[in-house]
């Protein structure tokens, strides 16, 4: 894959390769004029290339007033918007006040007005083609139910061309991620500037790639949570976790395949590593139902490699052309890299490696990392009990038996438990039964579930009484970082092992498999200390 070295420029304060002219747009939601202006000025410091102001978010104000000052005071180029409820926005006045007021925007030097497709004609009327050259007309539609075949939003497209708009836009609803994939054909295809987000957070790829398909702008917000639209991401991801400037035509694109998934920082590892070393490539999360169908969807050798979670690992090896021996063994799969030569995709199991080194390390304690050349593993003859039976666990109790550990299996269903068990040669138990489960003193256990992961971190698979049995608690949940589960086992003297090591030992492997490139060690543990 293209490792790229151009001049580097700045950017706002930032280093980096600017690679694409799509603009980063902070909407400007406030009650008054004084408060949208501290906004704009945030926007610009946080690396915005233009502001929406949205006139309906405003409380009472006058418009030639309001606006005047607006595109006066306004650090950075302006696009105001004056959104009706009927279209998602705030005002529910008279149109001719609203129609009126955008084209008072226009006449006192707003460089974009957004007018919706339903009010386009009304708006043409109203100016009577006097509208200033420097003004462009952004003319906008907006589905908040779906996303609509590509031959719908092609007419679409169409509609909004032929009323003379200097630039489309349009924003659709995901139902399925990928719904994404229609609404990137339209736009890598448009012969006129085009902005197309799809909403909500199986649609967040469409915000972040929009520099690689040729999308005029995307919306960054200024903080976390205050969004014009669902599933804006702020302007600080955009560009300190997605690298957003960076983008290109030819930017490789990998991700993180899981539901949930939003909690991963498995792009802030990968991203700040390819930033690090000028690969043309971005991470993102990817929200996925069903991962036959997001396989079959984003076939093309531009969506290159995939970390693989919960619940997608099992379902995932079926998916594959070439899985590797390990991982057909384990049954499950958690990393896939696309071949560039032909397309196929190749599976692998990168977690055993990292959660069982991480727990190797804690059993032999600090400063015999890796252990000694021709020793044994600690892990031999432990009673090594692994919580659940899924993918992870499937991984983990593959990798403690190939070590030479005794293995337990716990799962919620006592049938599943059993039938890994029964493939991996150990004993199984039910969930409920674990607590009671204490043939020995000195056994290792691995959570492999989501069970105290945020946002529910109150919650824990075994009682705390039950784990002054164990030497060691490793648990593979990393948000956050000390869960219920290792803080209890701490205070009971059992010595505890994060998700995070696990997280940074599989990353390894699976960064070398997708940029052909050693994986920078240092850096992914720095970056981690840090969470």
């Amino acid at each position: 894959m293209e490792l790229v070295t151009p001049a580097i420029e700045k950017m706002g304060g930032r280093e980096g390769i600017r690679r694409n002219s799509t603009l980063i747009c902070a909407p400007i939601m406030a009650d008054t004029v004084d408060q949208m202006l501290i906004q704009m000025n945030s926007a610009k410091s946080y690396g915005a290339d233009l502001v929406e102001i949205r006139l309906d978010s405003l409380k009472g104000f006058n418009a030639r007033e309001a606006i005047q000052t607006l595109v006066k005071l306004s650090p950075l180029p302006t696009l105001f918007t004056y959104r009706p409820t009927w279209e998602g926005g705030q005002y529910n006045g008279d149109e001719e006040s609203r129609l009126d007021a955008l084209r008072l925007a226009m006449e006192l030097g707003a460089d974009h007005i957004d007018v919706e497709l339903q009010a386009v004609d009304d708006f043409n009327n109203l100016i009577q083609g006097d509208k200033p050259t420097k003004c462009k007309l952004i003319v906008s539609s907006h589905n908040y139910e779906n996303t609509p075949s590509v031959e719908e939003l092609g007419n679409l497209v169409a509609k909004i061309q032929s009323t003379g708009a200097d630039i489309v836009k349009f924003a659709t609803t995901a139902v399925d991620i990928t719904d994404v994939a229609r609404v990137f054909q339209i736009t890598a295809h448009s012969q006129v500037p085009i902005i197309a987000m799809v909403m909500g957070e199986k649609g967040l790829m469409s915000r972040v790639l929009c520099p690689k398909f040729g999308g005029y702008l995307t919306f960054g917000t200024l903080e976390h949570g205050k969004v014009s639209a669902p599933g804006q991401p702020t302007i600080r991801d955009l560009l300190d976790l997605f690298n957003f400037r960076q983008l290109g035509p030819d930017t490789k694109v990998f991700g993180i395949i899981g539901k949930p998934v939003g909690h991963s920082k498995s792009p802030l590892l990968y991203n700040q590593a390819f930033r690090s070393v000028g690969f043309n490539g971005v991470y993102v999360h990817m929200l996925v139902d069903n991962v036959k169908n997001f396989l079959d969807t984003y076939s093309s050798t531009d969506f290159a490699g995939f970390s693989c979670t919960i619940p997608h690992k099992e379902s995932i090896v079926q998916c594959c052309d070439e899985v590797d021996p390990v991982a057909k063994s384990i049954g499950a799969v958690n990393c896939v890299v696309r071949r560039q030569s032909d397309g196929k995709l190749y599976g692998c199991n990168t977690d055993y490696v990292g959660a069982i080194s991480a727990i190797e390390d804690g059993l032999r304690g600090p400063g015999v990392q890796n252990g000694v050349r021709g020793s044994s593993s600690p892990l031999a003859g432990r009673l090594f009990v692994v919580i659940g039976a899924g993918g992870a666990g499937k991984a983990l109790a593959y990798g403690a038996k190939e070590k030479g550990a005794r293995i337990v299996i716990a799962n919620r269903t006592y049938d599943r438990a059993r039938e890994l068990a029964e493939i991996i040669g150990g004993e199984a138990l039910s969930l409920a039964d674990l607590s009671s489960y204490a043939p020995e003193e000195g056994m290792i256990l691995a959570n492999t579930t989501s069970i105290g992961m945020q946002p529910n971190i109150h919650e824990t698979p075994i009682s705390k009484e039950a784990l002054k049995s164990y030497a060691l608690v490793f648990d593979a949940v990393y948000t956050p970082k000390i869960t219920r589960l290792l803080r209890e086992a701490g205070e009971c003297g059992a010595k505890i092992v994060t998700g995070v090591e696990m997280f940074i030992g599989q990353a390894y492997e699976q960064y070398e498999r997708f940029t052909g490139l050693p994986a920078p060690k240092e850096l992914f543990s720095e970056i981690m200390a840090k969470y």
